[in-house]
């Protein structure tokens, strides 16, 4: 039987709602792919610019990521068509294996890949991610192909209905920051690892981080904040990008 993240990946699948950029499909490709991940995590959108992403690729060609990508917001979308379904797929594995009715799990099944991701040498992914977050970038996110999409939908969907105390639109917006601080969280992490800093244990670090998500999503709101959110009245606000 599929899980709630595969039949939700398929049924996106086939109905498709937007396309995406273009697939990494070549070496060439995915070198520029990896060089442009680890340019922008550690230099910003603005701090890089596609002559030298070629040039970090090694390519002889200034011209390189024009030619396989077209634009910037293509070679960000390329960035995370490289690395979701692997995420997506590690994430459908362990939502099957998780009780269905349990906040940590649900967490753990959507947080884990990426803190995972984080670890593998030469990772830049989650930094890059944090960079795209502070830029307030998620119309690249946006951008991509609904399948690539649909399982931070079902993370929403099915973690805040374990949260029935937390009134929307508190209980989206503080999904939405608990992703967030993890993916924050795990790009210091990275960064430490480059620079060959001392880091927690991996399993004390994971532990660690789901206590403080879990605990943050559980807290129960307080009257002062249920009476602001009354006085704001029914808003919308801008979800940041999603790893």
């Amino acid at each position: 039987m599929l899980s709630l993240y595969g039949n939700a990946i398929l049924k996106s699948a086939r109905n498709p709602l937007k396309e995406s950029g273009p697939v990494v499909r070549s070496s060439v490709q995915e070198q520029i792919v990896l060089a442009a991940e680890r340019l922008f995590a550690e230099h910003g959108l603005d701090g890089v610019s596609l002559r030298q992403i070629s040039a970090a690729a090694g390519s002889g060609n200034n011209t390189a990521v024009q030619y396989h990508f077209g634009t910037k917001d293509r070679l960000i979308q390329a960035i995370f068509e490289y690395r979701l379904p692997g995420l997506n797929e590690r994430r459908t594995v362990l939502a099957a294996r998780r009780r269905p009715d349990d906040l940590r799990s649900w967490v753990e099944c959507h947080v884990l890949p990426i803190l995972e991701q984080g670890e593998q040498a030469g990772s830049h992914y989650l930094s890059f991610v944090a960079m795209l977050q502070q830029h307030s970038r998620r119309d690249v996110f946006d951008a991509l192909a609904a399948e690539l999409r649909a399982p931070i939908e079902v993370f929403f969907v099915r973690v805040g209905t374990l949260l029935p105390h937390i009134p929307e639109p508190l209980r989206r917006h503080r999904i939405a920051h608990a992703l967030a601080f993890s993916v924050h969280a795990a790009a210091e992490r990275e960064r430490a690892r480059t620079r060959g800093g001392q880091v927690l244990p991996f399993a004390v670090h994971v532990g660690d981080l789901l206590d403080g998500v879990v605990g943050f999503l559980e807290a129960p709101v307080s009257a002062a904040t249920r009476s602001a959110l009354a006085e704001a009245g029914p808003r919308e606000f801008a979800l940041p990008v999603q790893p």
